[in-house]
């Protein structure tokens, strides 16, 4: 059945049952994927996962419980879970059912024509991207990865106060990774585009970039250790933010896991920071008129001008803080609790090109790529410690390519050090995580161990 009536059978039937206030949150995705390899495809998905997580009062206790089925067996099971489940609730911690806001914002976050691409016009791009690969330079010995995919979300909240919200949100993406060979040194550059403009989808553009940076590593070697001035690139500044990015929770703050406690209207930052929280981005990965409780959602700037204004709350966090709630609460899946993640997460852009930012740079090294940030970032005290790989740079001008390097440092720090912006804002792939953007960053000093 359709979710509004599965809603109308599920609370009828709850309310006969003895539950008090209940909740539906209704989640569909759609996701197409296809790979490459050799001209040949390699790889094909095409999938359909829905389902509904259920909550209710039940003897003064909240109880959970969801089914992936919207039929009347699933009814009876989600009554029954929501039972058992709140009859062996410890926690005292009181849980609201949100009654809904004011208003809510309109919000432009799907695209029908996206969603009209043709499979077969997703496999050509897929296909376009090993292509130009391999038409981009002679020494490209391996395309490993071209691949695009698609995913559409429907959400659907509704509850016995009166709440009932829906939104429907799209979006596609390519990628591609090439290695290139010379003599006995093989180096790998990648790209990737997200979006819900087909138009803006050039493969050619794309496949070009990622090879040329491939390229670019070959001859790359180590440089002595020490503190240099650092420019990160968009995207490794933007997988810092990422990482650390649950610092700004209030949950994070309430349980002690964030050092930003009892920093609020302090300065956290360089003056040139500015760090925004916008659901209402048009077509952004994670743009929403409502969050996972209902709460209706707004942009804030999380710091302005270096200044920590606000956290990222949910109902039960803001509620302890004795604050409005920012619109903020996530669940990862219909199955999942209710936490706190940002949407349209990024530092506001400056004005500098890329190629000004080197110029000011002037001596000091550039990071175009870092790995283990899983196993060598700490998200509570700040600390990194990243491998990576990047550039060398002269009186402004990029001299050699640079490997065998592990940048260290805090990521509050990093903030504080900032000296310029770019102009360059480039958002990478949504997640339960929000969708995290950075542009460059121009670091006034970071330490390097090399050789």
């Amino acid at each position: 059945m359709e979710i509004q009536e599965f809603k109308r059978t599920v609370f009828a039937a709850g309310k006969d049952a003895g539950l008090e206030d209940m909740e539906v949150f209704f989640t569909r995705s759609k996701s197409f994927s296809t790979r490459i390899f050799q001209k040949e495809v390699d790889d094909y998905r095409v999938s359909v996962v829905q389902g509904v997580g259920f909550r209710a009062r039940f003897a003064g206790k909240v109880g959970y419980s969801y089914t992936e089925t919207l039929d009347e067996e699933s009814v009876e099971l989600l009554i029954r879970g929501a039972k058992a489940n709140a009859q062996i609730i410890d926690s005292d911690e009181e849980i609201e059912f949100f009654p809904g806001s004011v208003d809510y914002p309109e919000v432009v976050a799907f695209d029908p024509a996206i969603e009209a691409v043709t499979a077969e016009e997703k496999i050509d791009f897929a296909k376009a991207l090993e292509t130009e690969a391999f038409a981009t330079d002679e020494r490209v010995a391996m395309v490993n990865w071209a691949t695009t995919g698609y995913t559409e979300t429907d959400v659907y909240i509704a509850n016995t106060k009166g709440l009932e919200q829906s939104f429907r949100r799209n979006g596609a993406y390519g990628f591609v990774s090439a290695v290139v060979r010379q003599d006995e040194q093989a180096k790998t550059g990648s790209r990737m585009v997200f979006g819900n403009d087909w138009s803006q989808f050039d493969a050619k553009k794309l496949a070009k970039e990622a090879v040329e940076e491939a390229a670019s590593l070959l001859g790359a070697r180590s440089l002595p250790s020490g503190d240099y001035r650092v420019l990160l690139r968009h995207d490794v500044a933007r997988d810092l933010l990422a990482t650390f990015s649950s610092v700004f929770s209030a949950e994070a703050v309430q349980k002690g896991l964030s050092l930003l406690a009892g920093k609020l209207n302090e300065k956290i930052a360089s003056p040139c920071i500015t760090l925004v929280d916008d659901p209402l981005l048009k077509n952004g990965g994670a743009s929403a008129s409502f969050d996972d409780e209902g709460v209706a959602t707004h942009t804030k700037n999380v710091i302005e001008e270096g200044k920590l204004m606000t956290f990222l709350h949910n109902l039960k966090t803001a509620k302890k803080d004795g604050v409005e709630p920012t619109g903020n609460a996530s669940r990862a899946s219909f199955k999942s609790p209710v936490g706190i993640s940002p949407s349209n997460f990024f530092i506001q852009p400056g004005t500098m090109s890329y190629d000004a930012l080197v110029e000011t740079l002037d001596n000091g090294i550039i990071i175009i790529d870092v790995q283990g940030l899983h196993s060598g970032a700490n998200p509570v005290s700040g600390d990194f410690s990243l491998g990576a790989y990047g550039y060398l740079v002269e009186n402004g001008v990029i001299v050699r390519p640079l490997e065998q390097i592990t940048v260290a440092g805090n990521f509050f720090t990093v903030l504080d050090e900032v000296e310029a912006i770019g102009a360059d804002l480039e958002f990478g792939s949504p997640g339960s995580g929000g969708h995290v953007g950075s542009p460059s960053l121009l670091i006034r000093q970071l330490s390097v161990a090399g050789n």
